[in-house]
């Protein structure tokens, strides 16, 4: 089969069909994910709660993450959580390749844990199925390392295409969240894919938009003072969604270590926070479209809290708290086990932003419209949380059909991402691979010595030498070898010191001198000692402090492995550089 498309069909008819076939696959997955959610949701409803808040809501969530963490350990036996990260370190350090698993795992352990309740979203478990579609697609037909990275692209944006239908957003976040060079070669199977995947989702479900806007109003240039304070609070709102998630993963991480202990603190924290805060409860849409339609006081009305009235401080009072432990909740629901994506919370949270900034502004005597800053609230947010205001844009325009808004869109999103930027480099995807220098970014050098690892470059063939050796030994070495370094290690495989050629070229010709100098008198201490795991940017600012051409590589235990050149660098850099940037 692989032979015969390798000599019947080019490569480039064969990638614009895989991709049509990554949106179909993507799309009937999203499908299926949002069809799964929805008949447990049904369930619940109908059997246990009525649709009422009840004290079920105590039980549920713990329910769903208890049965998606026994799904993931003793089913998937692999970590599929941060489906995001997952992908962009697939790209950046697994030459594009992701698990075949992932192509249904996450539709099982998301649709569990939010049918169930889990405050979280079901777009990053979805990306992740598409690109993980798109990986296993392009490895079955034996394409390319450059080939895969653009079928998982075109997963990712069909996959977004697909349970938001919204085509354009799905090639606009591919190219921003996972740094694709958009090319003419890439450009056609992206759109291919996301159309594809928009299209059949129509079919399925139908074209309404996800929230329908019914109630807005016209922008006028009057409003521009108001739309960048919205900017500015959420990019901040932002920078508290990024840095506290980020550091409540790394709390219950250290603090909760046994897995049924993480179910058990992570289930109890989000019941409690559902039972007192019914909006976090799922996803949130119904809440954003009740917002985006101007009411407020239907999910009050719900809460324990109900009781302190109904006035618009405490409906204040009530949406604030509610952004405050919003992160908490879906800290909650995937430390404990759950499987779920930060897309819906960080829309839920820039919908309930907007409208709390606006009606802050309405009770000053001035005069906004709630459903319009709910609206872009939501561009905000994503432009803030993920450093991608082109894709909180379109995003929000194409979910909404507020595309009359689009003026605001920009201006939210810009001003979010460049309050966010002063604080904060990376995105919450982007920021755990960041910190290890394993991030593809937009930066070619950097993307280029990115892909690089040591053991491309590692050269094993230099003759080694022990401490003891004698001068008259190391010249008979000599004799044979090619090389003008030498590097000294003890009896237990660990690095001494090197030896320069040039430091004994002096006296390697006085026989008289063989049997008084060894190898350890005459060897000298390199300047500096590389570490396998270093990541290949690093080596080069080693090198450039350095100013040396060869360097030894040792493991943690300073074991040696090897030495790395700068000419061997630098023809590996050349080449992947070509491979990185071939568009043919």
């Amino acid at each position: 089969m692989v032979a015969w498309r390798e000599e019947h069909v080019p490569e480039k008819q064969l990638v614009l069909l895989l991709s049509f076939f990554v949106g179909v696959f993507t799309a009937l997955a999203s499908f299926i994910l949002k069809s799964l959610i929805e008949l447990i949701r049904l369930g619940i409803n109908t059997y246990l709660t009525n649709g009422e808040v009840s004290y079920w809501l105590l039980v549920t969530p713990t329910i769903g993450i208890a049965l998606a963490a026994l799904f993931v350990r003793y089913i998937v036996r692999d970590d599929i959580s941060h489906g995001i990260t997952k992908i962009l370190y697939a790209i950046s350090q697994r030459k594009s390749i992701i698990k075949s698993h992932n192509m249904w795992s996450s539709i099982v352990g998301s649709g569990v844990t939010i049918g169930f309740g889990g405050s979280v979203g079901a777009e990053a478990p979805i990306v992740l199925t598409g690109a993980a579609i798109g990986s296993n697609l392009a490895k079955s037909f034996r394409l390319n390392q450059r080939t895969m990275m653009l079928m998982i692209g075109c997963g990712a944006a069909g996959a977004i295409g697909g349970i938001f239908k919204a085509p354009i957003a799905g090639l606009v976040f591919t190219l921003e969240v996972l740094m694709m060079d958009l090319t003419m070669a890439s450009v056609g199977p992206l759109l291919m894919s996301s159309v594809t995947a928009t299209a059949l989702s129509y079919a399925l479900s139908g074209t309404e938009p996800m929230f329908a806007l019914l109630h807005y109003e016209a922008f006028t240039i009057e409003r521009i003072p108001f739309y960048l304070l919205l900017g500015l609070v959420c990019g901040m709102v932002s920078l508290y969604f990024t840095r506290g998630m980020n550091r409540l993963e790394l709390a219950m991480k250290k603090y909760v270590t046994p897995w049924w202990a993480k179910v058990v603190v992570g289930g109890l924290t989000l019941s409690v926070l559902i039972f007192v805060f019914p909006p976090l409860y799922g996803e949130g849409y119904d809440v954003i479209i009740r917002l985006l339609n101007g009411d407020s006081l239907t999910d009050l009305s719900r809460s324990p809290l109900a009781g302190l009235g109904m006035s618009s401080w405490v409906v204040l009072l009530y949406f604030s708290l509610i952004v405050l432990v919003k992160i908490v909740a879906s800290v909650a629901t995937n430390g404990g086990g759950g499987v779920g994506g930060i897309f819906a919370p960080s829309l839920f949270v820039g919908c309930l932003t907007g409208f709390i900034v606006a009606r802050l502004i309405n009770l000053t005597g001035l005069s906004v419209s709630e459903s319009n800053f709910a609206l872009v609230g939501m561009a905000g947010l994503m432009s803030g949380v993920m450093h991608a205001p082109l894709t909180g844009i379109f995003l929000i325009a194409e979910l909404t059909g507020g595309y009359h808004l689009f003026l605001p869109l920009m201006i939210v999103a810009l001003a979010s991402y460049l309050t966010i930027m002063l604080f904060e480099p990376h995105s919450l995807y982007a920021m755990r691979l960041a910190q290890k220098g394993e991030l593809l970014t937009h930066n070619k050098d950097h993307s280029v010595l990115t892909l690089l690892k040591m053991d491309s470059v590692l050269e094993t063939d230099l003759v080694q030498l022990g401490p003891e050796m004698t001068l008259g030994q190391l010249c008979r070495v000599i004799a044979k070898s090619k090389r003008n370094v030498f590097p000294v290690v003890s009896s237990d495989g660990k690095l001494q010191g090197v030896l320069l050629l040039d430091e004994v070229r002096n006296i390697m010709f006085q026989p008289r001198l063989y049997k008084r100098f060894t190898v350890g008198q005459l060897m000298t201490s390199p300047p500096a000692v590389l570490n396998s795991s270093m990541p290949m940017e690093k080596v080069m600012q080693v090198f450039e402090d350095t100013g040396a051409w060869n360097l030894p590589v040792t493991d943690d235990d300073k074991h040696y492995l090897g030495f790395v050149s700068k000419s061997k660098i630098f023809n590996s850099y050349r080449r992947v550089l070509v491979h990185f940037s071939d568009e043919e």
